[in-house]
């Protein structure tokens, strides 16, 4: 049970992050997609490049890397998007991508952490229950994130404003 709540704890604290310090999770959410990316392409690459200039490194280095490839663009969006989201209502709705993009987070960093600690979070039943809805997780926050990408062009982004003609 303890384990289960450090899982919490690791799911919470991003939608936190997000929700207080107003940062745009549609964004934080495309920036998950794309630190997995970084890491399916380049972390590889990064890895061999770390095996051929440190070829005794540890297995926990070249989960350092993967890691720190997949978050750099999650950490950057969060940067550049703080207190991007204004109004009661808008920082409410943000909660729906932000937990979202916190349980893709999960899901895609820990098969990436060290397998010891790997191996302790994946025997825990929540993520067990975690990996076992992430299809329907994946597709249900991808198309909604896809309709707030949508929205957010209709409303504001372009096209004239009060008053212009």
């Amino acid at each position: 049970m303890a384990q289960d709540i450090l899982l919490l704890i690791i799911l919470a604290v991003p939608v936190a992050v997000q929700f207080f310090l107003r940062i745009n999770a549609v964004m934080v959410y495309l920036s998950v997609c794309l630190g997995a990316v970084m890491v399916r392409y380049v972390a590889s690459s990064a890895n061999s490049l770390l095996g051929w200039i440190a070829p005794h490194a540890s297995p926990v280095a070249s989960s350092t890397l993967q890691l720190a490839t997949f978050l750099l663009p999650v950490i950057a969006t969060c940067v550049f998007f703080l207190f991007s989201v204004k109004g009661h209502f808008r920082a409410l709705m943000n909660l729906i991508p932000a937990t979202a993009a916190s349980a893709l987070g999960v899901l895609i960093a820990v098969p990436l952490l060290p397998s010891s600690v790997r191996f302790d979070i994946q025997d825990q039943a929540l993520w067990t229950q975690l990996t076992g809805l992430q299809a329907l997780l994946v597709g249900l926050s991808a198309l909604y994130i896809l309709f707030a990408l949508w929205s957010q062009r209709r409303h504001g982004h372009g096209g004239h404003h009060h008053g212009e003609r």
